[in-house]
């Protein structure tokens, strides 16, 4: 099933992508077969990007049973796997959202954290290393360059093998993070350049 982060959002904002209702999510997830008790794997067109936005608003509307295809349809074509053109039958399913608003910082709050001292939290922005300097124009028309001031850069192509596009190794990873100056054992609040 597509998964529509353009149609899976709150329609009528000013912003893109924002995070719809639970009624909302709801009715989109039965709208593409999907069930509370469906296990759901998803993956993308180039191995890790939009499918991550799909795994967290599973996750934020209490979906627990969902998981990412490491290496996406990029891997699954090199590996010769089929591959299917019909449309899916959408089986009739029942899906009830549970907010949880432990997983998703607003404005107001993520203002009051970088306001401390010392941030309890750290702001990791996944965005491509141009986009989050300000040395390349943004992508969206009508939006400023440059990053959250107190933010660290992990951009999202570099979490991959460029090759297999499957998610680095565990030391990797922590290398990666540690080189952008983000502590492992302190909170994340992450942040990318889609809404």
């Amino acid at each position: 099933m597509f998964f529509d982060i353009d149609d899976v959002a709150e329609p009528g904002t000013s912003l893109p992508h924002m995070i719809p209702s639970a009624e909302r999510f709801a009715a989109k997830m039965v709208e593409r077969g999907i069930g509370n008790d469906d296990r759901v794997v998803v993956y993308d067109s180039v191995g890790l990007s939009s499918a991550g936005r799909a795994w967290w608003m599973l996750r934020l509307f209490g979906h627990a049973e969902v998981a990412l295809l490491d290496g996406g349809l990029v891997k699954w074509r090199a590996e010769g796997r089929p591959l299917d053109t019909t449309a899916p039958v959408i089986p009739p399913r029942r899906f009830v959202a549970n907010f949880d608003p432990a997983l998703v910082r607003d404005k107001r709050a993520l203002l009051a954290d970088l306001a401390l001292p010392r941030a309890r939290e750290q702001v990791v922005d996944a965005r491509a290393s141009g986009r989050f300097d300000g040395s390349v124009e943004e992508t969206w028309p009508g939006r400023r360059r440059g990053h959250i001031p107190g933010s660290r850069n992990v951009p999202f192509d570099q979490v991959t093998d460029p090759r297999t596009r499957q998610l680095k190794g565990a030391e990797e990873l922590r290398r990666l993070f540690e080189d952008a100056a983000v502590s492992l054992d302190r909170p994340v609040v992450t942040s990318c350049g889609s809404g």
